[in-house]
Parts: C-alpha cells; sequence; structure tokens
C-alpha cells in the first residue's frame, strides 16, 4: 500500500465494497473506459513494436502512439482533482518487468535514442536534462500499466486518481519529451533529405554546365 501524502489530500469519498467502487458516475465511467482503452492501446502498440525488425516505420509509430496518449492525459488534466475514499493505495499486484522492452527499443533506436530536453521551460537560465527515448516510453508503459491494473479490478476512481496524479508527476511530461524527439528525428529526416537533394541538384546543373 502507499500513502498519498504527497498528493493531494483525499476528501470524503463515495463508499466502496470489497475493494472496488460501489457507485461511479457514469461519465467518470466513460472518461475511465476511454484512459484504459488508449492505455491498452499504448501497452500492446510499444511492445509488438519493440519486437520489430522494421527501423524505417518505428518512429512515425512512436509518434502516433505518444501522440495519441498524450490526447488522453490532456482528458486528466482539465479534470478536477480524483479523490479516492481510501487513504491509502490499495494493491495494485506486481508490476511488469519491461526491462526487454526497454533494451530492445534502445537497439531499435540506436544513433536516435539519447537527445537533450529542457526540464522545465519556465527555469530561468534554463535547465538541459539528458534522457533516452528507450527510458521513457518504458517508464510511461510502467504508470499506465499500473492504473490499468487498478482498472481491470474495479477500482474505477482509484485508476482515474493514479493515471492523473502520475500524468502530472511524471508521464505528461515523459511523453510530451519524447514527442517532441520523435518529431525532430522526423523532420531531420525529411528535410536533411530535402536539402542533400537540392544540393546535389545544383552540383549536378554546375557540373552540365561545364
Amino acid at each position: 500500500m502507499r500513502s498519498r501524502s504527497v498528493v493531494p489530500s483525499r476528501g470524503d469519498g463515495p463508499l466502496t465494497t470489497n475493494g472496488r467502487d460501489a457507485v461511479v458516475p457514469s461519465e467518470l465511467e466513460d472518461l475511465a473506459q476511454a484512459i484504459a482503452d488508449q492505455a491498452e492501446s499504448f501497452l500492446l502498440a510499444v511492445r509488438e513494436l519493440s519486437r520489430g525488425e522494421d527501423r524505417g516505420t518505428l518512429v512515425p509509430l512512436l509518434l502516433l502512439e505518444v501522440s495519441q496518449l498524450l490526447l488522453a492525459g490532456a482528458r486528466l488534466g482539465v479534470q478536477m482533482d480524483f479523490v479516492p475514499s481510501e487513504e491509502f493505495e490499495p494493491d495494485a499486484g506486481p508490476e511488469p518487468d519491461l526491462d526487454a522492452m526497454r533494451e530492445r527499443l534502445a537497439v531499435l533506436l540506436c544513433g536516435a535514442d539519447d537527445f537533450t530536453e529542457v526540464f522545465d521551460p519556465y527555469l530561468d537560465p534554463p535547465e538541459f536534462m539528458s534522457s533516452r527515448l528507450s527510458d521513457d516510453l518504458a517508464d510511461i508503459a510502467s504508470s499506465i500499466a499500473h492504473g490499468l491494473r487498478h482498472y481491470r479490478a474495479g477500482r474505477v476512481e482509484e485508476a482515474l486518481w493514479w493515471w492523473q496524479f502520475s500524468y502530472v508527476a511524471s508521464w505528461g511530461a515523459e511523453a510530451s519529451a519524447s514527442l517532441r524527439a520523435l518529431q525532430s528525428v522526423i523532420a531531420h529526416d525529411r528535410l536533411d533529405a530535402a536539402e542533400i537533394g537540392e544540393v546535389e541538384a545544383s552540383h549536378l546543373e554546375a557540373a552540365q554546365d561545364l
């Protein structure tokens, strides 16, 4: 069990029965279902991509998955704080072993795995941090999988609380940094190729004028 002393205070919440939420408003049920669907889609996609061999489609597909997950995160970010009734977080079960996925992504992303990000854009002077896409993607997967286990156990408000808190505290920033890095890889690939093509064309034109 995990204390919530480091997160917003927990007021009186709905009653629970055998660790499951007794009554959950339909709009929260719908939100939780949407977040759970996106979390599961992200987990399945990233695991499958880590097992693949096609590096040419890896970055574009990761960009798509991270973008969609961030949309789900934004839906959590605009909500009022979710406050479950229990003072301590119930045990969500064993954490998934994501080391193999992390290591495989590092191999597939070789040359693009390491990147630099600004820790907080409002700090003056800015603080730069070194990061790895493989680490961030695995950490994101671990965070959303934790909430997914609560959801599957019937603890809907617990799942929403965890997804929202971890979005604000960790995986939202990790996903945003990953999105920027992945977009940069694609931009370099397209724009650098275009510049090379222009240089080659100018060289060819110059040679023809000789």
